[in-house]
Formats: structure tokens, sequence, C-alpha cells
């Protein structure tokens, strides 16, 4: 006998499967509502690290390592004494600085005594020089004068010689004559004598006069003499003038001496301030306070300029570096509230705020950046940078270190 099929005969909304079917669905789309409701303006990720200054120490001389005053994982001060290097060759780099900078400084009180000496000596010279040529312009006219004279006197005893011979010729003719007449008797022999004492008296005059024109021939070439030594003696003056007129240049020569030897005092000093801060460098301080990392360097070591030696890490000022979605930038702006979970510290969370975006993606800041113009493009969600700064106060014991896990939630609304 078949079985009797039974037929609920109840509406369909009011049989018990459906009924219960329309339960779970009308709480589920409940659940979705309330879970958008509650994560509505909120944005998160978990690709989030802690982050902080990490300063890399570097010897800024090169040298030996003497001593080694720290150890890894060492929190110190700013100004710790960290790292001591052999200070011997640069104690003698700035004893011989200072050595050559007193030499400078000599040579520059030398330079600078010079400067009025040679301004005095110059306007001395210079006068003297043109006192020696107006002297020998003098004596070149008094020479002139006297050449003028000694051609008179000379015209003057010609004329006299002339005159003179004129009379003792007359006065020899007379004795020439008489003597005849004296033979004849027709003189007198004292009229005789008295003629021919007076050709002797013209003879001599003529004789005097002769002298005389020599003598005023001689005064003449002692007189052209004198006139060319006052010309040579001009000609020396005017030479001795214009080396004294190089004064003025001889002055600015020296003072230019001077100005340079001021330079290489400046120069020495340099050198001396650069030996004593290569003295200085050769004890490395800490430059901010924070705890010693990545220590690579011991006692006897020898170090070059610029090699890196240890690192301090800055735990007083720490911040979250966030990598969103680009997706989920629309509505994040600076300023923006965020919390943080720390994986490190069982989820423990810290409030803070939205620093700033990053100018670019983390893709373009790596090693090799990707290049979608050569065809293979495949579009990958990028993710952007995002620093998240937190509230003062929140970590006093310094347990946040860069690189830490977390998790970062910015509130967009």
């Amino acid at each position: 006998m078949a079985d009797q099929v039974t037929i609920d005969k109840r509406p369909f909304l009011r049989q018990p499967r459906v009924h219960a079917g329309l339960t779970v669905l009308v709480l589920a789309i409940a659940g979705v509502a309330v879970w958008l409701a509650v994560t509505a303006g909120r944005e998160t990720t978990d690709d989030a690290q802690v982050d902080a200054h990490v300063t890399q120490i570097s010897s800024r001389v090169g040298g030996t390592v003497t001593k080694v005053a720290i150890e890894d994982n060492q929190p110190v001060e700013a100004g710790a004494i960290l790292v001591e290097l052999d200070p011997r060759d640069y104690q003698v780099a700035v004893e011989k600085a200072r050595a050559e900078l007193a030499d400078a400084e000599a040579s520059a009180v030398a330079a600078r005594s010079n400067v009025p000496i040679t301004s005095t000596t110059a306007a001395g010279n210079e006068a003297t020089a043109r006192g020696g040529l107006t002297h020998a312009q003098s004596g070149i006219a008094a020479a002139e004068k006297e050449i003028e004279a000694a051609r008179a006197r000379l015209v003057t005893a010609q004329a006299r010689l002339r005159e003179a011979e004129a009379n003792a010729a007359k006065a020899a003719r007379d004795v020439e004559r008489l003597r005849g007449l004296l033979a004849k008797d027709e003189v007198s022999q004292q009229q005789f004598d008295s003629v021919t004492a007076a050709a002797e008296a013209q003879k001599a005059a003529a004789d005097s006069a002769r002298s005389q024109v020599a003598e005023a021939d001689a005064g003449i070439r002692v007189a052209e003499s004198k006139l060319a030594q006052a010309r040579a003696a001009e000609l020396q003056a005017r030479a001795e003038l214009q080396t004294a007129q190089t004064g003025p240049s001889q002055v600015t020569a020296t003072k230019a001496r001077a100005s340079s030897a001021e330079a290489r005092v400046q120069q020495a000093r340099a050198n001396l301030a650069q030996a004593e801060l290569n003295l200085q460098y050769t004890t490395v301080k800490a430059p901010a306070r924070g705890v010693i990392g990545r220590k690579g360097i011991n006692a006897g070591q020898v170090v070059q300029a610029g090699q890196p030696l240890l690192a301090i890490v800055q735990l007083d000022e720490v911040w979250i570096v966030a990598n969103y979605k680009e997706t989920q930038l629309k509505d994040m702006r600076p300023g923006q509230r965020a919390t943080v979970d720390v994986d490190a510290l069982g989820g423990r969370g810290f409030n803070g705020k939205v620093g700033s975006l990053a100018g670019a993606t983390g893709a373009r800041f790596s090693l090799l950046p990707p290049e979608n113009a050569t065809g293979n493009f495949v579009k990958v969600v990028q993710r952007v940078p995002v620093k998240i700064v937190l509230d003062p106060g929140q970590d006093p014991e310094h347990r946040l270190r860069p690189g830490m896990s977390v998790t970062t939630t910015v509130y967009t609304r």
C-alpha cells in the first residue's frame, strides 16, 4: 500500500524552513549593515612599521682607534664620548700651524712697517731730485751767461789786440824812419830813443793784448766745459727725478706686499683652525641622545675619514610609516586622527594623527622603479607611505623600536 503524502497547506512564508531562512538572511543583512556603519570613515592597514632617526656616525679624520667607550645597544646622551683616535699626528700639525702663523704675522708686521718708510723715502727722493734738477738748470743758465761774458771779453780783447798791433806797427815804422834820419843827424838821439821806447811799449801792449785774447778764448772753453757739466748734471737730475717719480708705484707695491703678507696671516690662521678642528675630531662624540647600534669598530683598528663606525637610534622621537593602498587615500588628509596597535606589545594601542603623505608611491623610490612603457603592463595596486605622528608622552620607557610591525587605523570622518 503506497505511503500517504502529507501536504502542508499553510502559507509559504509561514512554513518553518522558509521562516528560518528569512530570519538568517535578515540577520546577515543587519550584521553587514552594522559592520558597514561601524567601519565607515576609517582606513586600516597592517603594512606599517615604527620608524625613527638613525644617525650613522663616521670619523671626520683618519687614524688608529685607541679607545671605544661604548657597547652595542648601550644608551648614550648627547655629547658622550664614543670613540677616541690617536691624536699625536694632529697635535704635531697644530704646533706646525701655530709656528707658520707666527712666521706669517712677523712677516706682516715687517711689511706694514715698510709702507711708511717707503712713502717717506719716495717723497724725500722726489724732493731731492727736483732740487737737483733746479740746481742743474741754474748751473746751465750761469754757464750760458759765463760763455756770453767770455765771448764778450774775447771780442774786446781782439779789438784791443788789433789796436795794439796797429800802434806797434806804427811805432816800428816811426823807429825805422827816425833811424835813417838819425844817421843823417836830422834828429837827435833823444828823439830816436823816445820813439824807440814808445815802439817797445806798443809792442809790449800788443803782446799783452794777445795774452788777453788767449785768456778770453780759454775762458770761453772753461765756460763751455761748465755748460757741458751743467747739462750733464741736468740729465742726471732728470733721470733721478724720473726714478723718484716712481715712488708712488713703489709705495703701491709695498702696500701690495703688506696686503699679501696679511693674506698669508689669514691663511695661516685658517690652517691653524683646521688643524685644531682635526685634533678635536679625533674624539668622536654622540650628536644626539639614543641607543648604540651596528657597532663595527674596535681598539687598534685603523679607520679612514668618512668610514662608518656605528649608528645611534634616536628613540625620543618615533613615528609610524603606514603603506596604504592608493584606493584608501581618497578621503585621507594630514591632521586626521589615527590609532596604532603594536604587535610586539601585545596589540597595545597608541594614539596619533596623520602627519603627511609621501610625494610618490613606494615603488617609485625603489632601487629599480617599474617601467610601464615596455608594453608588458600589469596593473598593480600601489601603496603610498603615510607618516603618522604619535601623541607625546605615550612611550616614556621607549619600548617602540624602529622596524616593529604595527596596525594603523586612520579615521577619515
